[in-house]
């Protein structure tokens, strides 16, 4: 189900998505920090998040990546990273997939059971592939186009 281009020519953008699967286990796990490690400091970076809105630039991404990580309690979660395509250039490169996870929130207490959609966008910034943007949001299932029209 995975397509892969050739990624001989440049760096290992698969080892990177690894770490980035890692630091979501850690944010799912109330630590933000390596996730944080994996984002481009430049002003044009973007987080839109699966509870809505957007955050650009590397002050608000990194508050977003800290409240987001706030919201689980630590030591309770499971992950699942479904990859669906990924690509690979000379100095970008992007990954599609479906991460499942269950864990414990803060506030309001309770279990989240969700299945993201996941589209994260990668630069390469000194030889190394740092995050540009990822968006999440949990529509994995086509949804039809009727509820969301409306007579005026």
């Amino acid at each position: 189900m995975s397509h892969v281009m050739a990624e001989a020519a440049y760096p290992d953008l698969a080892e990177t998505i690894e770490r980035t699967h890692r630091s979501v286990e850690a944010l799912v796990d109330g630590d933000p920090e390596p996730q944080k490690r994996l984002w481009s400091r430049r002003d044009d970076i973007t987080l839109a998040n699966p509870l809505g809105g957007f955050r650009r630039g590397w002050p608000a991404v990194e508050e977003g990546l800290d409240g987001a990580a706030a919201g689980f309690r630590a030591g309770s979660w499971s992950c699942v990273f479904q990859e669906v395509t990924r690509l690979t250039g000379s100095d970008f490169g992007y990954v599609f997939e479906i991460e499942r996870f269950d864990a414990q929130l803060t506030a309001p207490e309770g279990s989240a059971d969700w299945a993201l959609r996941v589209t994260m966008i990668f630069r390469l910034e000194e030889g190394r592939w740092k995050l540009v943007h990822r968006q999440a949001d949990p529509l994995t299932e086509h949804q039809p186009l009727e509820p969301s029209i409306h007579d005026r």
